[in-house]
This record gives structure tokens, sequence and C-alpha cells, in this order.
């Protein structure tokens, strides 16, 4: 398998389990890797057969500025059951930081990996 990442992807959104992360959006970055096969898309030169990172970021996106989690770790688990189920990814692996959340660390975050239920080894 190949991999089609998308690095630093910012969206700003609710998230947190102090009051006043309940009242304001702060910015997450997300980074992705996702499993694919790009033979075919490389071959033929054709977006129809590739896997469509643009449409990703963009249903990301919408998705996640309109969330109003309380933890990093159900964004993630949210946001990566989407890609696999809606895209066909059969395995991806996602970070998501949270900058600023400590003071004094640059971000904080989770990395999550997930795979379809049949897939047994990551790529």
């Amino acid at each position: 398998m190949d991999i089609v990442y998308l690095n630093d992807l910012r969206i700003d959104t609710i998230i947190g389990i102090y009051d006043w992360e309940r009242r304001i959006k702060q910015t997450v970055c997300l980074d992705l890797e996702m499993a694919t096969n790009v033979a075919k898309a490389a071959a033929s030169d054709n977006i129809e057969d590739a896997l469509d990172y643009k449409a990703i970021a963009k249903r990301l996106i919408n998705f996640v500025s309109s969330s109003e989690f309380l933890l990093v770790e159900t964004l993630a688990e949210q946001a990566a059951q989407i890609i696999l189920t809606e895209f066909g990814v059969p395995w991806l692996r996602l970070k998501v930081d949270k900058q600023g959340a400590i003071r004094g660390a640059q971000g904080v975050g989770i990395i999550i990996e997930r795979r379809q239920p049949e897939m047994t080894s990551p790529p």
C-alpha cells in the first residue's frame, strides 16, 4: 500500500472540558496518513482513480468545525471513522494536536491508528 498524507490541517472548533473552553473556538491541527494504492491513479492521471485528499479535507473541516467535543479522543475517533467509512480508506494514522492547551508546550494531543475490520496489519 501507498500513503496519501495531509499535514497541519487547522480547524477551529469548540473542544475541551473547562467552562472557558466551551465558550470559545480553539484551533486543532490534524495530520493524516491514509493507506491507498496510487497505481491506478498514476496510470490514468485521473482524480476519479485517486484518493481525493481535498474532498477528505473539506469533509473534516465541516465535521470538526461544527463539533463540540469534550475530549480530543472523541474527536479523533469520530474523524477516523468518517475517513474509513465514507472514503473507503483501509488504514489510517491520525494525529490531533490541541495547540496551546498546556502552558510551556507547543501542543498536546493524541495519535491513533485505525483500520477496516478485515485488515490485519498496517501497510
